[in-house]
C-alpha cells in the first residue's frame, strides 16, 4: 500500500462514524433513480379516476305533488333538484307537500346525467296551473319596469337592493308583511322612467282583492 492510499485509509477509519469514505479516495454517491419509478415524483400520489355519471331517462313529473315529485326523482337518483312559483310570484316552496308540479325544465323521457339539475315549475294545490311560467319582469337600460300585477315581492327582487321602497295598502290602512301575497296597483315612478336612485313608491292589495 502507498502512503497516499494509507494516508486516505488512516483519515477515513477517523471519520468513517461521521461520513464515511472511500479508501481510494472517490466516495461513492447513492444512485436515487433507483428507488423511484422514471417520471414519477416521490412524494406523487396515484390519482383516482372519477367515476362515470349514469344517465338515465327522465321520468313525468307535471301533475304530481312536490313533495312525491322530489321522492320519485330520488329513487331514480336525480338528486339536484329546484322548485319556483310558476305563479310568478316569488313564493317559497316551504312545505313541499302543499304544491304541486305544473312544468319541468327537462323534458319526460329525455336520457340525461344523473346530476343535471332537474327543475320544478309548481304552484299551490288550489291553484290552477298556468299555460307557461310567468315572466318576471327586467330592469333593462336603467328603466322602471311595469310591477302593475306583480308580487310587491318580485318588484323589490327585481330592483337594486340600494332602492328606497315605500309600499301602502290601496284598500285599507294593513301592513304589507308577506310581500309574495300582495300585487301591485301602483307605481311611482311610472313604468319607462329612468332610475336614478330615487325612492320608489307602491300601492298593493291582496292577490283575491281587487285594486
Amino acid at each position: 500500500m502507498n502512503s497516499r492510499t494509507l494516508t486516505a485509509a488512516l483519515a477515513c477509519i477517523a471519520a468513517i462514524a461521521l461520513v464515511g469514505c472511500d479508501p481510494a479516495g472517490t466516495d461513492a454517491k447513492p444512485d436515487s433513480s433507483a428507488a423511484t419509478p422514471a417520471g414519477e415524483s416521490p412524494t406523487s400520489a396515484p390519482v383516482k379516476e372519477k367515476e362515470p355519471v349514469e344517465s338515465k331517462a327522465v321520468p313525468n313529473f307535471v301533475g304530481m305533488g312536490l313533495q312525491s315529485a322530489q321522492d320519485a326523482a330520488q329513487k331514480e337518483g336525480f338528486y339536484a333538484l329546484r322548485s319556483h312559483d310558476s305563479a310568478g310570484r316569488g313564493r317559497m316552496q316551504a312545505f313541499d307537500r302543499n304544491w304541486k308540479v305544473c312544468s319541468q325544465n327537462m323534458a319526460a323521457g329525455k336520457v340525461i346525467p344523473t346530476d343535471t339539475v332537474l327543475d320544478f315549475g309548481t304552484v299551490k294545490l288550489e291553484e290552477e296551473c298556468p299555460a307557461g311560467d310567468a315572466k318576471n319582469p327586467e330592469v333593462v337600460g336603467g328603466k322602471m319596469p311595469n310591477f302593475v300585477g306583480k308580487s310587491v315581492k318580485v318588484a323589490r327582487k327585481t330592483l337594486d337592493s340600494s332602492t328606497s321602497i315605500t309600499i301602502k295598502d290601496a284598500a285599507q290602512d294593513r301592513k304589507v308583511l308577506m310581500e309574495s301575497n300582495w300585487r301591485v296597483c301602483t307605481q311611482s315612478p311610472s313604468p319607462g322612467a329612468a332610475l336614478n336612485g330615487q325612492p320608489v313608491e307602491f300601492t298593493a292589495v291582496k292577490f283575491e282583492e281587487s285594486c
